[in-house]
């Protein structure tokens, strides 16, 4: 990774760096980093740095729990639900499902989660048992899991013989056999991800009146915008862009980070009661609609709180762009003393900034095609900070478009470097996505501004 500086002895300088290109990095995926910053990083205070691996590990984890990406996962749908309420459920929802699936069908007793339930390793035990290769496919080795230790006693050596009978499957990371025997939530939930991750032992259904078409997966701009949403910290997090909006929590949360008042005395919490639950979620929608309409003053034409309730996408995504837009420029506010920022401040402020450290680079709006190959970009973090750009890495002349890639890359990376939060991604840059590229701008202002 040409970004990282990994000399043998970095200064507190370049130390400082890759510790912000880390940080922000791990915003950009939706880890929430609001409470930590590099110094607390370097100090190794052992709470944040341990926050921030969990969440890191668990988003890498969890990726691919996702039906657009796994389709065998509908296997998991029971008698009388629809595609939609699978697709609703959580990865956590997910896997405890998935879990139980092989259970029952081990004729074992299900579990209700990965603490209590998992203490004495016997449901571990039938789950290794029921996901271990079988050898019926062709290439593939049978591995067969000996459940002797089942009966034993003492709860420390039976977890242990568990976990030596998951090691045969290249499984036994995450947890020792303290931990299943205390039931620690987070690495019992880290051990049964990976296990689904190597071996889920699903089926994809055929033969099922199934709209496979529903499970297309989620746009660059809509995982963009999650991402942002769980960076803020909102509870609960966004695994499903439309379905986790529904009821307006998150959206009223985030109207809280711009500084949009919410009384919650108004909002309707859960658990919502069986008769009417749409009706409280939908008084949440309206709520948020009219805050956005006459508190924030978006622009919501035609949006009503029933869009975002039936998880419109179209109009959802104009309401979450416009959350994320207000609160990238109250940032610039906060640092500008109040003062009003709009498009044609920011760009004032960029062609301003790159004249005056003799960069030949200009921008005339957020639409630029000239940006799709970042030197722009490239040449504003190099005037933000001076010699922090090797030139000898950028491609220049007639690009192709993995050049433009290979910079776009470079540019998201060194900006996230010098300490600006960028969550846009490269493919935003080489294809000029103007709210993307708008949001890069105000982060790299953000940071120029902090210089003074």
């Amino acid at each position: 990774m040409k970004e990282l500086s990994t000399k043998k002895k970095l200064t507190a300088f370049t130390i400082q760096e890759n510790l912000n290109l880390a940080l922000n990095s791990a915003s950009a995926i939706g880890c929430h980093v609001v409470n930590i910053g590099a110094q607390d990083l370097r100090e190794g205070k052992p709470h944040l740095v341990l926050g921030l691996l969990w969440q890191i590990i668990k988003i890498g984890l969890f990726a691919d729990i996702e039906l657009s990406k796994n389709e065998a996962l509908v296997a998991l749908l029971r008698d009388g639900e629809s595609l939609e309420d699978l697709m609703k459920l959580s990865p956590e929802e997910l896997l405890l499902r998935w879990a139980n699936y092989h259970l029952e069908n081990a004729g074992y007793q299900k579990i209700n989660n990965f603490h209590s339930d998992i203490k004495d390793s016997r449901a571990y035990y039938h789950l290794l048992d029921q996901i271990a290769p079988k050898g019926n496919k062709e290439g593939e080795s049978r591995i067969d899991i000996n459940m002797c230790g089942f009966n034993e006693k003492d709860d420390l050596k039976r977890a242990e013989y568990m976990l030596q009978e998951a090691d045969k499957l290249g499984c036994r990371q995450f947890v020792t056999p303290a931990d299943v025997v205390q039931g620690n939530p987070k690495l019992n939930l880290a051990f049964v991800a990976n296990l689904f991750n190597k071996y889920p032992a699903l089926e994809k259904p055929v033969n099922q009146d199934i709209d496979w078409s529903l499970l297309e997966g989620e746009t660059r701009e809509e995982r963009t915008f999650r991402n942002w949403m769980n960076s803020q910290g909102v509870n609960p997090a966004v695994n499903h862009l439309y379905s986790d909006l529904v009821d307006a929590l998150v959206i009223l949360q985030l109207y809280e980070k711009i500084k949009v008042p919410v009384d919650w005395n108004k909002v309707n919490r859960p658990p919502y009661p069986k008769l009417g639950a749409n009706m409280k979620k939908l008084e949440n929608c309206n709520y948020a609609v009219d805050l956005g309409k006459k508190r924030a003053k978006f622009s919501l034409v035609g949006i009503a709180g029933t869009d975002l309730n039936d998880g419109n996408s179209t109009l959802t995504l104009a309401l979450v762009w416009q959350l994320m837009r207000r609160y990238t420029l109250n940032v610039l506010e906060e640092l500008g003393d109040g003062q009003k920022v709009n498009d044609d401040i920011i760009i004032s402020w960029i062609n301003t900034t790159l004249k005056d450290a003799g960069k030949s680079s200009t921008v005339q709006s957020f639409k630029d095609k000239n940006l799709s190959s970042s030197l722009p970009i490239l040449d504003l973090i190099d005037a933000i900070q001076p010699n922090s750009i090797n030139y000898d890495l950028v491609k220049t002349g007639d690009l192709s478009d993995e050049d433009k890639h290979d910079n776009a890359k470079y540019a998201v990376s060194m900006a996230r470097k010098i300490g600006a939060r960028v969550y846009a991604l490269p493919e935003d840059l080489v294809e000029v996505k103007s709210k993307m590229v708008m949001t890069v701008f105000a982060c790299l202002m953000g940071r120029g501004m902090k210089r003074v």
